[in-house]
C-alpha cells in the first residue's frame, strides 16, 4: 500500500481510497493492482512483462502508450550513485510518467504549481502516471531496491528537463514502509 506524505501540513496519508482521492484533486492517477503471477526474484524483464500484459495492454490503450519495458535497480547496479543523481534532482518530461511496481520501494515528491510538495511511497502492486510537465524527482528507499514496468508515448522514452530550482534539496528520501520502521521491541 502506498503512503503519500505532505510534509508542510504535518500530514501522512495511508488509506487507498484517499490516496486516490488525494493524488486524483492534483491530476495524479494511482491504483492498486493485482501483483500479477508471482515471479521469482530471477524472472527476466520479458517474463515480467508476459506476466502483466493484460494490464499492460489496457494502459497503453487508454493512455496511448507504445511501448513498455522493465527498470531493474538493486543496491549492486553499476553506476547507481550517478543514475539515481537523475532521478532525484527536480524534473519534468514531455511525456506522462508511467510505472508499475513489480518489486522494492521508492518515493516519488511532487511540486505541484500549487500547492505543497508532498511525497508518494510506492511499493510492489501500485501503478502511479505523473502527467507531463509535472515537477517531481524520484529516489529510491533504504534497501535501494526497485523494479517497475515503465510506459512510454514516445518509442525513444523520456527525456528529462531540470528545473535547477534546488527545492529537491530540502526534502530527505525518508521512506516509511514496514521495513523502515523497528518495531517498538527492537528500539529499546
Amino acid at each position: 500500500m502506498a503512503i503519500v506524505r505532505v510534509p508542510a501540513e504535518n500530514r501522512t496519508i495511508r488509506d487507498d481510497d484517499a490516496i486516490t482521492r488525494y493524488l486524483s484533486e492534483r491530476g495524479i492517477d494511482f491504483e492498486r493492482t493485482a501483483a500479477g503471477k508471482q515471479l521469482p526474484a530471477t524472472a527476466t524483464a520479458d517474463e515480467v512483462l508476459a506476466a502483466h500484459a493484460g494490464k499492460i495492454a489496457e494502459l497503453k490503450a487508454r493512455g496511448g502508450y507504445v511501448t513498455a519495458d522493465v527498470i531493474d535497480v538493486t543496491a549492486k547496479t553499476p553506476g547507481l550513485d550517478a543514475m539515481l543523481a537523475r532521478f532525484n534532482s527536480e524534473h519534468w518530461h514531455d511525456e506522462d510518467e508511467v510505472r508499475l511496481i513489480v518489486e522494492g520501494r521508492g518515493l516519488f515528491h511532487i511540486h505541484p504549481a500549487e500547492g505543497p510538495v508532498f511525497a508518494i511511497e510506492v511499493e510492489p502492486g501500485d501503478l502511479i502516471r505523473v502527467p507531463r510537465g509535472t515537477h517531481h524527482w524520484f529516489d529510491l528507499c533504504g534497501d535501494r531496491r526497485i523494479r517497475a514496468i515503465r510506459l512510454f508515448q514516445d518509442p525513444s522514452g523520456w527525456t528529462p528537463h531540470y528545473t535547477s530550482s534546488g527545492v529537491d534539496r530540502e526534502f530527505q528520501p525518508v521512506c516509511f514502509g514496514p521495513s523502515d520502521i523497528a518495531p517498538a521491541s527492537s528500539r529499546m
